[in-house]
């Protein structure tokens, strides 16, 4: 397939988000010519943030025009910039990840965020649709974002994480070091390099696959336009 501009959807997930990065990093690489127009929900802004993306993407979608990266709190509820895939402006939309609660919708026809309108008009519009969900079947083994090991933690008086914290995302309460808030963390990993009892961590999880997030890929599987991938790297057997 000769895909030349090309919208990249990113759901709230963080299984398969560094790999969905790598593998569009590698495509620009591979064809300079591609563009990438990125559509990011509501959920993928802060989980962007927590796995140290969200000011990488600019490499992918620098800001011209089809190479914008449109955020789902600045679209407001109609999502107008959808309406592109009405307009003969992409070749595909590739969704990775999608999580449960993307893919469910898109199960049964519904289009609330601006990720799944985007879908939705994509497949309006003839434009081929691939998503790649989190969850398919059986187990996941997941990359967690950085917390702390509460067993390894010594609620150090003079907390070297919790000073040097570019963006003060680990709290203290009672004297204490708390916890670190997601929210505000930009997943740097500095609190990891300076912690001198290597309390702080993010690492693999092994989650259960539920019955009906399993069920509903099936669905989405049988649904016109909609063609779902394992993983994020069989995207890149669409360009060969």
């Amino acid at each position: 397939m000769s895909f030349q501009r090309i919208a990249w959807g990113i759901t709230g997930a963080g299984h398969f988000l560094t790999r969905s990065y790598d593998v569009f990093k590698k495509l620009k690489g591979a064809f300079p010519s591609l563009a990438v127009n990125t559509y990011v929900s509501r959920a993928a802004e802060e989980v962007l943030r927590m796995y140290g993306l969200e000011q990488k993407l600019v490499k992918l979608s620098g800001g011209d025009y089809l190479e914008e990266i449109f955020l789902e709190s600045e679209q407001g509820s109609s999502s107008p910039k959808v309406g592109r895939f009405l307009l003969e402006k992409y070749d595909a939309l590739l969704v990775t990840p999608a999580t449960s609660n993307t893919v469910s919708k898109i199960a049964y026809g519904i289009a609330d965020s601006l990720v799944t309108n985007a879908v939705a008009q994509a497949v309006k519009g003839r434009v081929p649709v691939y998503i790649v969900p989190v969850d398919i079947e059986g187990s996941i083994v997941s990359e967690l974002p950085y917390s702390i090991d509460r067993g390894l933690c010594r609620h150090c008086e003079s907390c070297p994480p919790r000073k040097l914290c570019p963006n003060g995302a680990i709290e203290e309460k009672n004297g204490l070091t708390a916890q670190i808030d997601l929210l505000k963390c930009r997943g740097c990993g500095l609190c990891k390099e300076v912690c001198p009892h290597f309390a702080i961590k993010g690492g693999p999880v092994e989650v259960l696959i539920r019955d009906v997030d399993r069920r509903n890929v099936e669905t989405v599987k049988k649904l016109q336009g909609i063609n779902v991938l394992e993983n994020p790297e069989q995207l890149i057997e669409l360009f060969h």
